[in-house]
């Protein structure tokens, strides 16, 4: 499939808004604010309901109960939450409608990335509501598949609370005016909201602009551009299916909407970031696979043979030394570090004569590692279905190379069969592929740092 262009009939379309904030006269920033949803695991989320009973983790991944019942659940007592904290002023709405700055101050986790830990990064962006469109009009594009299961789960939450609490991370390309303009921006220190430093070390920063001119000036750069999704594949598809669902009960024809007062279901809440900034860092998603009813380590290399070259590697390295491994040999291509309790292969080089793997897919996406791991060895070598890995049936994504390599040497107290390290995707993979209106598996990229939930607020009424 041809990369699709820039069309002039088609644009981004953002909008200032009125965020519900947190008062921070009331609550500490730090305490009530989370990371994604999908993010937030069960200890995590016992931390966060510890922290403050207006955490925002109570609405968007509550506890559920056993006596749950369609009138008391997650999503009902997310939309009393939401309501009850608004009447008390633990939310309040901004009075004039803004666009709010978002920095992130960060270094990299230990090993990620030949910069090490020790180089602090800030990435700028800015919060603002952009119009649902469909990936048919050519102005979002994806770049993952999603799910069923979790659209489901957050399309209760949204029908329940009528809100959106996190932004969906978008990439745009520019050459840098759109940031020159934030820049301009400075935050008054008597408005600013206080820092906000998150369970990884990262400072987030965000200060409100009304300035009408500076707005109007930030929406007509927008205006030209092309977005692509990097984190919230599941609450954009969310947020369309709600559209949708709006626009077939209003017989006001809200598809005529000119602005998010007239039809707030038209839109969602985003954080634009361009794709071309220094600070914009993407790392791996390593996989580790267990509970296969057979598994031999001299199987998978004579099977995987048929797909790679393959070279033994000493089988003791650590998580630095596989990331110098793959980053060396990642520099001619496609290179997929596969390691065993007791042995570790470097698998590089693809075999081009077996193009029936990848019928279906474009150059572009066999290109890709994540590709050549799941068509090749995944789902032809383990002989997963690609039912199996989409519902994680025997494999797992871990963002750590240590805490993968611990699990198949059994060090964390079980011992998965294999495990998979991947270097990051590039950037320009992911857009050439997105623009081509193409996706790469599920959890393929990893954004870093996350867009943390609850610093502002979209109501739909």
């Amino acid at each position: 499939m041809p990369i699709l262009l820039q069309s002039k009939l088609s644009m981004a379309d953002i909008y200032p808004f009125r965020a519900f904030r947190y008062d921070p006269r009331q609550v500490t920033a730090a305490q009530v604010v989370t990371q994604p949803y999908d993010k937030i695991t069960p200890a995590l989320q016992d931390r966060y309901y510890a922290a403050s009973p207006y955490n925002l983790v109570r609405i968007i991944l509550g506890r559920r109960e056993e006596s749950d019942n369609p009138a008391n659940n997650v999503y009902s007592r997310a939309a009393a939450d939401f309501r009850d904290w608004r009447q008390q002023g633990i939310l309040r709405q901004d009075s004039l409608p803004s666009l709010y700055v978002y920095s992130q101050r960060f270094t990299l986790p230990t090993g990620s990335t030949k910069e090490g830990s020790t180089t602090e990064l800030e990435r700028r962006g800015f919060i603002a509501l952009g119009r649902l469109e469909s990936y048919t009009a050519g102005v979002v594009f994806r770049h993952e598949q999603t799910l069923a299961k979790p659209k489901a789960d957050r399309l209760d939450l949204l029908r329940a609370t009528r809100a959106h609490f996190g932004q969906i991370f978008m990439l745009y390309e520019d050459s840098g005016h759109i940031e020159s303009l934030l820049a301009d921006s400075t935050a008054d220190p008597a408005v600013e909201d206080v820092p906000i430093k998150d369970e990884h070390g990262v400072v987030h920063r965000v200060w409100q602009v009304s300035d009408p001119k500076l707005i109007d000036s930030l929406r007509a750069a927008m205006s030209d551009k092309k977005l692509i999704i990097a984190d919230g594949h599941h609450r954009y598809e969310t947020a369309l299916t709600y559209r949708n669902e709006r626009r077939a009960s209003d017989s006001s024809n809200a598809q005529s909407a000119s602005d998010p007062a007239g039809s707030p279901h038209e839109f969602v809440m985003m954080t634009f970031v361009n794709m071309n900034s220094p600070a914009l860092r993407i790392l791996p998603t390593h996989r580790v696979v267990q509970e296969l009813a057979s598994f031999s380590e001299d199987n998978f290399r004579n099977s995987a043979r048929a797909h790679f070259d393959i070279d033994e590697v000493d089988p003791s390295l650590d998580a630095p030394r596989a990331t110098a491994i793959l980053r060396e040999s990642g520099r001619c291509g496609t290179s997929i570090l596969a390691v065993t309790a007791n042995r570790a292969f470097l698998l590089h080089h693809p075999n081009p004569n077996t193009p029936e793997v990848f019928t279906g897919l474009s150059i572009r996406q066999q290109a890709l590692d994540v590709v050549q791991l799941h068509k090749c060895l995944l789902e032809k070598v383990l002989n997963l279905s690609e039912e199996s890995i989409r519902n994680q049936q025997n494999i797992s994504y871990i963002r750590d190379a240590a805490g993968a390599l611990s699990l198949v040497r059994g060090t964390s107290g079980t011992r998965a069969n294999i495990a998979f390290l991947l270097n990051p995707c590039r950037m320009a993979q992911i857009r050439d592929v997105a623009f081509a209106g193409e996706v790469m598996p599920q959890k393929s990229t990893d954004f870093y740092p996350k867009l943390l939930s609850g610093l502002t607020i979209y109501a739909l009424d």
